[in-house]
C-alpha cells in the first residue's frame, strides 16, 4: 500500500511517502508548501498521484491555519484521487518518536499542547519523571520545562518534528476524507463576525 502522509499543525510541515512500512522520501518545509512537497515527493519516486492508495493527514492540536491547511489539502486530494483518508494527532506522533517522548506543541498565548489533548500553561505543566519533552513547545519553553525535571533534546534535533512517516505507522482505519476531524483544543483567536 502507498500511503502519502503530512502533517501542516505546527511550523513544520513534514510530508513522506510510505509503502509497506518503508519510507520512500519525507520532506520538511513550511505547511504552505505541502502540495510542492507531495509533488517533489511523487517526482523523486517516479510516481503519480494515481499510485497513491491512501492518505494520512495531521489532525493537530497546532496552528489553527496550519491545521486546516493540511486537512483542506487531504480532503481535495482524496476527493480528486477516490482515495480513502486516515487521521493521526500530531502529539501522537511526536509520542511516537522516542522512548519516553512527552509531546509539547506550541500553542500560542503562553500555552502548550500536550496529550489529553490539553492545552496549559509551561510552569504548570505536570512532567512524568525520566520524559525528554518534544516539539516546538518543548524547545520555546525549554528553560521552564528542565526547570520542571525535564530533558529537552538541543534545538536541531529531528525529535521536534512530527514526522510524516510516522504518522503513516500509526493510521488507524482509512475512511471518507470529511470524517477525519481536527484537534483544536480550544476555540480559535477569531471571533465570527456577522453584520447585522
Amino acid at each position: 500500500m502507498l500511503i502519502l502522509a503530512f502533517d501542516t499543525a505546527t511550523d513544520i510541515a513534514t510530508s513522506a511517502l510510505v509503502a509497506g512500512g518503508l519510507t520512500l522520501g519525507e520532506r520538511r518545509t513550511r505547511p504552505q508548501s505541502v502540495l510542492a512537497d507531495i509533488d517533489a515527493l511523487l517526482a523523486a519516486a517516479g510516481l503519480a498521484p494515481a499510485d497513491l492508495d491512501a492518505i494520512v493527514v495531521g489532525t493537530g492540536p497546532g496552528s489553527f491555519t496550519g491545521t486546516r491547511i493540511g486537512l483542506a489539502v487531504a480532503r481535495g486530494l482524496a476527493l480528486s484521487l477516490d482515495l480513502p483518508v486516515a487521521g493521526v494527532s500530531t502529539l501522537d506522533a511526536l509520542a511516537a518518536a522516542a522512548p519516553r517522548a512527552f509531546p509539547v506543541v506550541d500553542a500560542r498565548r503562553g500555552e502548550v499542547f500536550v496529550l489529553g489533548p490539553l492545552a496549559v500553561r509551561p510552569g504548570e505543566l505536570d512532567v512524568p519523571p525520566g520524559s525528554v519533552c518534544i516539539g516546538d513547545g518543548a524547545r520555546r519553553y525549554r528553560d521552564v520545562l528542565v526547570g520542571r525535571g525535564a530533558d529537552v533534546p538541543p534545538d536541531a534535533s529531528d525529535l521536534h518534528v512530527p514526522r510524516a512517516s510516522l504518522h503513516a505507522a500509526l493510521a488507524g482505519p482509512f475512511g471518507a476524507a470529511e470524517e477525519v476531524l481536527p484537534l483544536y483544543v480550544r476555540a480559535p483567536d477569531a471571533d465570527a463576525w456577522v453584520p447585522a
